[in-house]
């Protein structure tokens, strides 16, 4: 979405004008202190645009929101006054991460683009877009793990830490790029963990730009299942993300537009959660695990409940489900139509993007260990997207509710559609008294 965006403002990108030809042998010294400053004008020049596309693009995805048809298989949302706060909530986000992302420049667009041949050939070659499974490797279960105590303002918790030893594939495009990026080779995640006998854990896997543990623990309202429902909490942090992260914010880099570094990081973050379940089981006595994912989180488990059909449960919360569908959904047709013009190559990037694709890979988890909900007016990732993963799910247990993305945190249905997922599923024994704090 954003290097579309930053595609059709690349003629404000000063530093093009820098380093030409024709500058005198005298002038190269001086050329090269100026392009430091040439380049940090030239970010600003692009936010400075990208701030003000941001509200046109908003506008014009709210004049079109009475148009966009009810998709099938999701329920007609009962709009209110409150359901349009919740629509402005999540369009005030979507307009903050336009103005603000982080984006490959436009002078890398032909490397990414040559990336994305060569990577249709390979994965072609070693047939992964007729298997995807058999691009991911199965590893082994997490090895020499530390695991430090340490407290917040809602009390202690443990930082879980070990090598991640995740590698693409020989020969992958942008495979030494991946392995450059030092702080992204260590596995992270924040632990709850009652004293005493084993008991069941759920791994709860964050959305994008998370990777805190305060914002961790109160996006999934961890403190609640923690007390509340007995249950340990692992909560990983995704590859670029967090103590991860390569950029100036957490997850810069993981939807940037250098969508070989897309594949690799979501590839690594479900090898991570995989070895970090296999500690869990062989390191913690486990004798129960499930996951739980919201957002680009909900992707994740969508895609581990691919490769690993021993979960206990498997919960995707506002889901997205494919990336493609979702840039193209997000922005208006006159964009669309400017990043035609300019060469982008979605086909191309749909097909490599179903390597990690979870509607391109057989589900392994059964359908009644299988839960999702989904907001009916959701502006960042639309219902469609959720409805696909059911459809592919074979049609397990979903909760719609009248809301947005981000006032997932808050409504009712999601609470009561988490004690009967965990409880059902033999997680926890429901309390009738359990509230969230």
């Amino acid at each position: 979405m954003g290097s579309i965006v930053e595609g059709l403002t690349g003629l404000f990108d000063f530093r093009r004008g820098f380093g030409c030809g024709g500058v005198k042998d005298a002038a190269r010294g001086v050329r090269k202190r100026l392009s430091g400053v040439a380049g940090r004008v030239g970010k600003g020049a692009q936010i400075a645009v990208r701030v003000g596309i941001a509200p046109i693009v908003v506008g014009l995805r709210m004049l079109n929101r009475s148009a966009e048809p009810t998709a099938p298989g999701v329920p007609p949302a009962e709009y209110s006054v409150g359901t349009v706060w919740k629509e402005l909530l999540d369009e005030f986000f979507f307009a903050s991460e336009l103005a603000t992302a982080t984006l490959v420049s436009l002078s890398e667009y032909g490397r990414v683009g040559q990336e994305m041949a060569d990577a249709v050939e390979l994965f072609e070659e070693r047939g992964w877009l007729k298997d995807p499974v058999a691009y991911h490797e199965d590893p082994p279960p997490a090895a020499n793990v530390l695991l430090d105590h340490t407290g917040t303002f809602r009390g202690s918790y443990h930082h879980l830490r070990f090598e991640s030893g995740y590698l693409p594939h020989a020969g992958e495009p942008g495979f030494d790029r991946w392995n450059s990026y030092r702080p992204n080779q260590t596995a992270h995640a924040w632990v709850l963990e009652h004293p005493g006998p084993p008991r069941p854990w759920l791994v709860c896997v964050p959305g994008y730009r998370m990777g805190r543990p305060a914002i961790d623990f109160t996006g999934f309202r961890a403190h609640w299942l923690h007390r509340e429902f007995g249950l340990n909490i692992a909560i990983p942090v995704i590859p670029l993300h967090g103590p991860r992260s390569v950029g100036n914010r957490t997850g810069d880099g993981f939807l940037s537009g250098d969508f070989l570094d897309t594949i690799h990081a979501q590839t690594q973050a479900v090898w991570d959660i995989r070895r970090l379940i296999g500690w869990l089981r062989d390191g913690r006595g486990a004798p129960r695990v499930g996951s739980y994912g919201v957002s680009l989180g909900g992707y994740t488990v969508a895609l581990l409940g691919a490769l690993q059909g021993d979960l206990d449960c498997l919960i995707a919360g506002i889901p997205a489900t494919d990336f493609v569908r979702l840039v193209r959904g997000h922005l208006p047709d006159i964009l669309l139509k400017g990043a035609d013009r300019i060469g982008f190559g979605f086909d191309s990037i749909e097909q490599i993007f179903k390597v990690i694709s979870p509607l391109a890979l057989p589900p392994l988890v059964p359908r009644d260990r299988c839960f999702l909900y989904a907001g009916r007016s959701d502006r960042l990732t639309p219902p469609q997207q959720a409805r696909d993963l059911w459809e592919h799910w074979e049609r397990p247990s979903i909760q719609w509710y009248d809301g947005g993305h981000v006032s997932f945190l808050w409504e009712q249905k999601i609470e009561t559609m988490l004690r009967e997922a965990l409880g059902s599923t033999g997680l926890i024994v429901p309390k009738a008294d359990a509230s969230p704090s």
